[in-house]
């Protein structure tokens, strides 16, 4: 067999390398690393078709009986990308590929921000109206801000881009948009931040060592260079990058690995359980991971947010340039810059003002509730200016339509009593820092009688209006009167600011997706 010295005729590119590696190291120099030449494999069929985790929706839940609700934050996005592009491409997407929440969740809310002299870097609101798909019913909207920090005053960047150059990448919507965007972060970077490049096919290998943004023609050839073919070491890859980020560790700046991928990965640890406890093992050591998924016909979208859920991290799924862009230019802080780890929130609901009420979405978040002063217990992570947004559906208290009947043999001396005032829930946060301890405990109460959903805020009516089209697209059982007409009026009442169009869009997308959808399937009964 033939070996190449790829990387000392040709600083940094695999292109020549065949994508196939004889083993795997960090060195000071990339110009030792040695490659075994192979043959590349085939692309993944388009057939071989998406996997997406099953979604079990939230049932309602009495409040008399279970008062509490807990889950941790999702600042994920990357369902509302994927559902568009299936939109886009004339197709509705399938059921579990629809997380209502990182629909609510892509948009930006007009919410109040951390006072400058307050300590916490982050801030609860609430509001309370009708519930446009269920009638009788009440929508409770619970935003969270985070504090927002200039570029100029984040903290350097010690990153790791992770890309996967298998041959299952290959194709415009894959390695190349994967380079495309991190062009537009090179771009974005300072002189403190550094950026090391890990690539990994049927092994890992080191492209570049950690190199300053004052450089960024030497990243920039770094990502030119790099090409598809092989089969797929995905925990190889990522056993090295984080090694990478370990050794350039930044006390007091943002430690995180940019993983790029379709999630094919097929060599090595491949099973979900087995990745999922790699990253678990690394996350202790303070280095953070952000998921890029791209691709169609093989993406495992399971795995992408199973790894980001496990790694501190967030996912984006990247369907198109802009995509990228608003992820890594758009939103730099918020995706690179963590300022609040473990974010919990815990609802007491009160039994004198609601009956029963449903967390929309958060599926896989749910948790425990004694695990809401567990400090030990992993939850989502918050950056700089991210905005993060949970839904209830509620039945009041005297609802004409309950949704059990009253029971026979329950009397008020054996039922607890339910406490006096006016608030309708008290919204619990507790937070870290990003450098960990004890956790800190915010809370917020939501008091008040609904408002009409059509004299509500912008933002209640565009979150009211996301919920609903998310309802449809997952043909939910708890879908009401829900229609995509209702759903378009209310995104279109709720566009306020739209600086970047993406309101607009989702007026687009409902239409789009109600050409699609059977007439019997937009609305069902309660």
């Amino acid at each position: 067999m033939k070996k190449v010295l790829c990387l000392l005729a040709v600083p940094f590119a695999l292109a020549s390398c065949h994508q196939s590696y004889e083993k795997t190291e960090v060195l000071a120099e990339p110009s030792q690393v040695t490659y075994q030449a192979d043959t590349l494999a085939p692309p993944a069929e388009a057939e071989a078709g998406d996997t997406y985790a099953t979604i079990q929706e939230n049932a309602f839940r009495a409040a008399a009986r279970e008062p509490l609700s807990t889950f941790a934050l999702d600042v994920d996005r990357a369902s509302y990308a994927n559902v568009r592009r299936f939109l886009q491409e004339g197709q509705l997407p399938p059921r579990d590929a629809v997380r209502v929440e990182e629909l609510l969740n892509y948009f930006h809310y007009q919410l109040p921000a951390p006072a400058a002299d307050s300590p916490d870097p982050v801030r609860i609101s609430t509001e309370l109206s009708d519930c446009p798909w269920a009638p009788g019913h009440q929508l409770a909207r619970i935003g969270i801000q985070a504090r927002q920090v200039e570029t100029a005053s984040l903290p350097p960047a010690n990153l790791v881009f992770l890309v996967d150059v298998s041959g299952s990448m290959l194709g415009d919507d894959r390695l190349p948009l994967v380079q495309a965007g991190l062009r537009l972060l090179v771009r974005q970077l300072r002189p403190q931040d550094h950026v090391a490049l890990v690539a990994y096919a049927g092994a890992a290998g080191l492209v570049l060592p950690p190199t300053p943004g004052s450089q960024p023609e030497v990243l920039l050839d770094a990502i030119d260079r790099l090409t598809a073919g092989g089969s797929t070491a995905g925990g190889e890859g990522l056993r090295l990058a984080y090694a990478v980020a370990r050794q350039n560790f930044q006390k007091e700046g943002a430690n995180r690995v940019i993983l790029a991928s379709d999630g094919d990965f097929n060599v090595g640890e491949s099973s979900d359980a087995a990745l999922e406890q790699l990253i678990v093992d690394e996350r202790a050591s303070g280095v953070y991971l952000t998921v890029l998924g791209v691709g169609r016909g093989n993406l495992r979208d399971s795995l992408m947010e199973l790894l980001a859920d496990k790694g501190n991290g967030n996912y984006a799924y990247l369907d198109n340039l802009d995509e990228a862009r608003r992820t890594l230019v758009a939103q730099f802080g918020g995706t690179l810059f963590t300022v609040a780890k473990d974010v919990k929130l815990q609802v007491e609901f009160n039994p004198a003002r609601v009956a029963d009420y449903r967390l929309i979405g958060y599926e896989n978040r749910l948790l425990a509730n004694d695990d809401f002063n567990n400090d030990r217990k992993d939850a989502g992570e918050l950056g700089a200016g991210h905005t993060v947004t949970a839904l209830y559906e509620i039945v009041p208290t005297g609802s004409a339509n309950p949704l059990v009947d009253k029971l026979k043999y329950q009397t008020e001396a054996t039922s607890p009593t339910p406490p006096s005032g006016t608030d309708v829930l008290t919204v619990k946060l507790r937070y870290q820092t990003p450098q960990g301890g004890a956790s800190q405990l915010l809370a917020q109460p939501l008091a008040g009688a609904a408002a009409p959903i059509a004299q509500a805020s912008a933002d209640q009516q565009l979150a009211a209006g996301v919920a609903e089209f998310g309802l449809l697209l997952r043909q939910s059982a708890q879908r009401g009167t829900a229609t995509y007409a209702s759903a378009a009026q209310l995104a279109q009442a709720g566009r306020g600011p739209d600086p970047e169009g993406y309101r607009a869009e989702l007026v687009r997308l409902v239409g789009l997706a109600e050409g699609m959808t059977p007439a019997d399937q937009t609305a069902g009964p309660r």
